[in-house]
């Protein structure tokens, strides 16, 4: 029997206008998230925004962590159980996943708890309320991003980022808003994460709506299957990715802010978010990059596969060189406007975008090697550039403050982007990034 295999342009076509849409929203979400930073950091200060980004940075990574690496296996076996009509694995792994993330997550609540009241001399009173708070946010968005690749998974794109990237931190804004403006309450970074966490509920609760509407009506009434050596064997590696990305993305301000420089902190939080503006195009493009990828390496098309990825790394580069350029230019006016305290940060952020740039260049190389069956791989080299950017960071946080959080976070990115691009050209015979257009075109 024939198959019908799609050509490297249908692909790329496929990717481009998913991702167009997809950059959209993440573009609208990025607008909301930016404006809750800077209502938040003008409304509270330096000093309590500080509190804040530190307490979130550590609920982000212990998050992450207690997903267990289902937020992306997910994708990878429901999509593969669907087309395989198998209803009973995709009922055993969402099942499977819900429990024990929300297990995990309830026992980090509990054991964090316990080390902050039991530690009273390292904090001071909003320090140990935040983060009592923040600790029950750890299960809901553990919780959260399980059911958005769920509802990924099914098909429905809108419906997994719109609660998570609009509606969460859009409700923050809203409650910071009514109460500072409408109610005149000075608000505090305890009052502040209960905002962040009645968000998430919010968010919660829409994701797991739109994942009952899109669920196949196949799956009423059908038992659970369990493969769970399989799907532990798969999700393990990639816990130590995302988690390991987390903390590689936080590590600045989990570092300023272990050494008390919780103000720091929070100016490295706000330069390190304005940076991540540049990352949005490459992670709309990753919507459909991602599937694509691994579709096209299990039919082992290489001609399309290295077409896609020279393609998409383009696309990112272009954008980011576009809007690193805009922003490190403007960099001084963008912080003035969150405070004048936030202007130090200026120097960080024109070295977070330079790192950015060179990142992009390289094109999406962690969902390469993940949809490719080199999680593992994926993670050790991940594992390497966290290792490399506390080192790293350690010493030059202690000269250099913000500068040196950002270059330390710099040189990590280009390390684990070099060993990316080593292992991809080395494993798979693909040329990375922007390389690969070259490539094309001397073919």
């Amino acid at each position: 029997m024939r198959v019908d295999r799609p050509s490297p342009k249908t692909a790329i076509e496929t990717v481009a206008v998913g991702g167009a849409t997809a950059f959209v929203i993440y573009l609208a979400s990025a607008g909301v998230t930016a404006s809750a930073q800077l209502l938040i950091a003008r409304l509270v200060g330096a000093e309590t925004y500080g509190i804040y980004s530190y307490v979130t940075a550590w609920m982000t990574i212990l998050a992450y962590s207690s997903a267990l690496g289902f937020d992306t296996a997910l994708l990878r076996f429901v999509a593969a159980y669907r087309a395989m009509e198998a209803w009973s694995l995709v009922r055993g792994i969402i099942q499977y996943a819900e429990r024990r993330v929300v297990a995990v997550g309830i026992l980090v609540v509990l054991a964090g708890a316990l080390v902050v009241l039991f530690q009273p001399r390292r904090f001071s009173a909003e320090l140990r309320d935040t983060f009592l708070v923040g600790f029950f946010i750890v299960p809901v968005w553990a919780l959260l991003w399980v059911r958005c690749a769920t509802v990924r998974a099914f098909g429905g794109v809108a419906l997994a980022v719109l609660p998570d990237k609009i509606v969460r931190d859009g409700f923050v804004l809203v409650l910071v808003v009514v109460a500072t403006v409408a109610l005149g309450v000075n608000v505090d970074a305890r009052q502040v994460m209960m905002a962040t966490l009645a968000g998430s509920v919010v968010a919660l609760w829409l994701v797991s709506t739109g994942m009952r509407r899109l669920r196949p009506s196949a799956l009423a009434g059908t038992p659970p299957e369990y493969a769970a050596a399989t799907w532990r064997r798969t999700a393990a590696p990639l816990l130590v990715v995302v988690a390991t990305q987390a903390l590689l993305n936080r590590t600045g301000v989990v570092l300023l802010g272990w050494f008390g420089e919780t103000t720091q902190a929070g100016i490295y939080n706000l330069v390190f978010n304005v940076a991540l503006l540049v990352v949005l195009p490459r992670t709309a493009i990753n919507v459909l990059f991602a599937p694509t990828i691994s579709s096209l390496f299990a039919r082992k098309d290489q001609a399309s596969l290295q077409a896609l990825v020279a393609n998409a790394a383009s696309w990112a580069l272009g954008a980011a060189v576009c809007m690193a350029l805009a922003l490190a230019i403007f960099a001084e006016p963008i912080l003035s406007w969150f405070g004048r305290d936030f202007v130090a940060g200026v120097p960080a952020l024109r070295i977070l975008l330079a790192g950015q740039v060179i990142a992009a260049s390289y094109g999406s190389q962690l969902s390469v090697m993940t949809m490719t069956e080199h999680e593992r791989g994926a993670a050790a080299l991940l594992v390497l550039s966290a290792v490399v950017n506390i080192a790293v960071g350690i010493v030059l946080i202690a000269f250099l403050g913000l500068a040196g959080a950002a270059i330390s976070t710099a040189i990590a990115l280009m390390v684990w982007n070099v060993a990316m691009a080593h292992f991809i050209s080395r494993h798979l015979r693909l040329m990375p990034g922007v390389l690969g257009m070259m490539g094309s075109k001397s073919r």
